[in-house]
């Protein structure tokens, strides 16, 4: 069956109450955070980076399996192999929860705020600086889409140095030479500050 937009938003409601149970520093990201700061749009899945610190993996990975049902039966080997750990929600919905310890991660995180998107369900979501950073650094054509929209909707409350900042040395490891030009012609066609 499915995911509908209300049971993507249970899954995540049940995501970040769990991992605020568990006192594990996380912020949810990507199609969740998208319904935030950019354009609603329908998502699959819960997307959320814990941060581990790469020491921690183990722990954290073990008692996430305690809580929800993994999608196959090698989750674990392979959270801990390629630091993406795959579940369920208990109504089935998926659930990517990134094992976080890079520097940007890190103030992801520290950035990260409460998101009021009902009287009865609060998410702790990145910002859309970061999310920006996240959907840039992915750059499939939905994530420009995505990244489209964030910029219309926040406009010049976007701090577009901060973005820079942060995706700039991302984009160098990932030898991505063509992602920041891209942002920026799309900035200055928004006619953003600073762009």
């Amino acid at each position: 069956m499915e995911p509908t937009a209300h049971s993507v938003i249970q899954a995540a409601a049940e995501l970040d109450a769990t991992l605020t149970r568990m006192g594990y520093p996380y912020c949810l990201i990507g199609g969740i955070a998208v319904q935030r700061w950019g354009e609603p749009r329908m998502t699959q899945d819960a997307d959320a980076t814990v941060l581990t610190d790469i020491v921690h993996d183990e722990p954290v990975v073990d008692q996430l399996l305690e809580h929800f049902q993994p999608r196959d039966n090698d989750a674990r080997d392979f959270a801990l192999a390629r630091r993406v750990l795959l579940l369920y929600a208990s109504n089935q919905v998926p659930i990517d929860i990134s094992l976080g310890a890079t520097k940007f991660e890190k103030n992801c995180i520290e950035r990260s705020s409460a998101w009021h998107y009902s009287e009865t369900v609060t998410l702790n979501t990145c910002s859309a600086e970061d999310l920006v950073t996240h959907k840039v650094f992915a750059g499939r054509e939905q994530d420009w889409l995505d990244v489209c929209t964030i910029l219309i909707r926040k406009n010049h409350a976007l701090n577009l140095k901060l973005i820079r900042k942060e995706l700039s040395p991302l984009l160098e490891l990932k030898e991505d030479s063509e992602a920041l030009p891209r942002l920026e012609k799309l900035c200055r066609e928004l006619k953003l500050d600073d762009a």
